[in-house]
């Protein structure tokens, strides 16, 4: 898995699917430290969903469970029925160098060294791979760049992709973890025994983080795509995305984000109407407009 940084993105708003092989050669010119859209465009904001198709994306629905030599899988988790809470963890803030990447599941992980060639394939380098113990588990924890540059990864789309690529290999070589992912309701071996209703899970919250940031925490049940969702919504206010941290931890998603409106951190109308925004973002219907 990797590390994390900071960065900065420009969207388009007229980019209404991707898959994951367009996360890894979008055309987007967008940065994770992400700064507003051009002013012209603010007042016509298109509506934007994020579609990760899963014909492209390498999920497969339904895994089977791997074999008995999968590397993923050391073997040595107890047999029991308490299925620990996978944790997966986007670190673009402790690196200024790479994307630290965490992954936590009890202590059922192995070397993860499907996971790490996953990642290769999307064009990054895996580096600094450590593991260490506490009482929540096994984590491990490594540093990510990019290949063509060496330098960590900025774009959101690809920062999404390395999620759900991790997501992914957690649900093939360890089939049980579905049910404590949003994505096992799909993709997954069994589906999650409960559900999260967004209205409920949804939770946001800004405060001054200096004379010249913000620091925006959200938490919401997570799906495919929301990591460029957020940016994008957060973008087309006019408010820029300076670096962050993106978890998700089971059926939840916890973002956290260094945010700032020209060079300045957020005065507190600025702040109610990104909160706003993304409150009504996260909760609105999921009906699409072309089924009516």
């Amino acid at each position: 898995m990797a590390s994390a940084a900071n960065c900065v993105v420009y969207f388009s708003s007229n980019t209404n699917y991707l898959t994951v092989s367009e996360l890894k050669n979008h055309s987007l010119p967008a940065s994770f430290v992400s700064r507003p859209p051009n002013n012209n465009t603010l007042g016509k904001r298109s509506r934007y969903s994020v579609r990760l198709l899963s014909s492209t994306t390498g999920i497969n629905p339904r895994a089977a469970a791997p074999s008995a030599t999968a590397v993923e899988n050391d073997g040595s988790f107890p047999d029991t029925d308490m299925v620990p809470t996978p944790k997966v963890i986007i670190d673009q803030d402790s690196d200024p160098d790479a994307t630290v990447v965490e992954i936590t599941f009890g202590d059922r992980l192995g070397a993860l060294l499907d996971t790490m060639n996953a990642l290769k394939s999307l064009g990054l380098n895996v580096t600094k791979a450590n593991v260490y113990l506490d009482s929540s588990g096994k984590h491990n924890k490594f540093c990510i760049t990019k290949a063509s540059t060496g330098r960590k990864v900025e774009e959101p789309e690809l920062l999404e992709a390395i999620r759900l690529t991790i997501i992914n290999n957690l649900l093939e070589f360890h089939p049980e973890s579905s049910s404590q992912l949003a994505m096992g309701a799909t993709f997954g071996a069994e589906p999650p025994k409960e559900t999260v209703d967004v209205d409920i899970a949804t939770r946001i919250r800004v405060h001054d983080d200096g004379p010249d940031r913000s620091l925006l925490y959200v938490e919401t049940a997570d799906h495919p795509g929301l990591l460029v969702e957020l940016v994008k919504t957060i973008t087309d206010i006019n408010v820029a995305v300076e670096s962050g941290e993106f978890d998700t931890e089971g059926l939840l998603a916890k973002a956290k984000f260094h945010v700032s409106y020209k060079g300045k951190a957020l005065i507190k109308p600025l702040q109610q109407v990104l909160a706003n925004s993304l409150r009504y973002y996260l909760r609105r219907p999921t009906t699409e407009e072309a089924s009516f």
